[in-house]
């Protein structure tokens, strides 16, 4: 609390203006020897290591060691057999290191299912070798939750442990516009859902238990979403912050709250987009924006980190189209303004950060750019 307060002197005026734009960055080439194929996420495994993996879409987790003299980042992980990816948004999507990856070995992958009719994307667990911690064992994986889809778009994904040690996950609503389904609003379905799941103990038929707080009776914790490509939690708050994709409009950030109802496909951002039941209790957007500022938004994270001091505490994101990133102060998140930071040369896949707190931004086109 008291660095947030010293946070709020440097960066207003006066204790009732308006909050100040925060400064421009500058993006690096974090790894200028390194270049990966269609990248859509880089995360650490939080064991101290201060290793980064990177997921590659096509089905491979390469993994880049201490240092950002690395000239090489050798393959961790390669499921490129069992996944589908023919460009588009399927793919090997996400990865998420067990709170206890020292000692157990466990992480978890999400990817779209090589040759599966009807379409499917399933969350596995894999563990690495017990003699070699750089490298995991394909032959390792358990299937911990399938669900199946029509169509090829609106997968989601992200997989994050949250800190009450529980495993979430963002899916898209399935596709293939306007949720001609309704899974978003619909709570038997799991997908256009944020699911919580217990990983550590299983139950009667399923590999997996549900938390008895969640606030449905069964894995999902949020509803009424379009596709959540990429969400995080605050490593100080705890709040779990959610970029949602919008239809053809409305790009929109969330703070996701237990039992929310964000939605879609009543709305598309704040804006009405199929109407809405009369009486329906729907939390609005912390921030919307349309498109002459982009098309398609990148979930980013709050930055906790040291080397920016004037960017602590600020909820960071950008737009996969038009290459933008932006910043808000997480803690007066109330329709903060889209102040400009910084500009992407290439897609915005992902955000990402490392054992340190210290952000990067993945680059669609293979490359991994630091905050300067």
């Amino acid at each position: 609390m008291r660095s947030f307060l010293l946070l709020t002197l440097l960066s207003f005026a006066l204790p009732c203006a308006a909050a100040k734009a925060p400064p421009k960055i500058r993006l690096e080439n974090a790894f200028p020897k390194l270049k990966f194929e269609h990248p859509v996420l880089v995360t650490h495994a939080g064991d101290q290591s201060h290793r980064l993996f990177v997921v590659e879409q096509a089905g491979k987790l390469r993994l880049i060691a201490k240092g950002a003299a690395s000239d090489s980042a050798p393959v961790f992980l390669d499921i490129s057999s069992k996944v589908r990816f023919e460009g588009g948004e399927e793919g090997l999507l996400s990865l998420a290191f067990h709170p206890r990856f020292r000692s157990n070995r466990q992480f978890f992958v999400v990817y779209s299912v090589a040759g599966a009719d009807p379409r499917a994307t399933v969350l596995s667990r894999f563990e690495t070798f017990a003699d070699d911690p750089q490298k995991a064992d394909p032959a390792s994986e358990k299937v911990i939750l399938r669900v199946e889809k029509l169509y090829s778009n609106h997968n989601g994904a992200t997989v994050a442990f949250g800190p009450d040690g529980y495993l979430y996950l963002s899916l898209g609503d399935g596709g293939a516009g306007g949720d001609p389904h309704g899974n978003g609003q619909n709570l038997k379905s799991l997908l256009g859902k944020i699911l919580r799941i217990d990983i550590d103990h299983a139950s009667a038929d399923r590999p997996y238990a549900i938390p008895k707080k969640n606030p449905f009776g069964n894995e999902v914790w949020a509803y009424g979403l379009r596709n959540v490509w990429r969400m995080s939690f605050d490593p100080e708050s705890g709040d779990l912050w959610a970029g949602d994709v919008g239809q053809n409009k409305w790009e929109e950030i969330d703070r996701i709250k237990r039992g929310g109802n964000y939605g879609w496909n009543f709305r598309e951002g704040a804006h009405v987009f199929k109407g809405e039941p009369k009486g329906a209790k729907l939390i609005e957007p912390v921030l919307d924006y349309g498109r002459k500022d982009g098309y398609c938004v990148t979930g980013g994270g709050v930055y906790r980190g040291h080397r920016l001091p004037f960017l602590k505490g600020f909820y960071v994101f950008g737009d996969f189209g038009s290459r933008k990133i932006w910043a808000f102060p997480a803690s007066r998140a109330k329709k903060p303004k889209l102040d400009e930071i910084a500009q992407c040369e290439q897609g915005i896949s992902s955000f990402g950060m490392d054992e340190n707190g210290e952000f990067y931004v993945v680059g669609y086109d293979g490359t991994l750019f630091g905050f300067q």
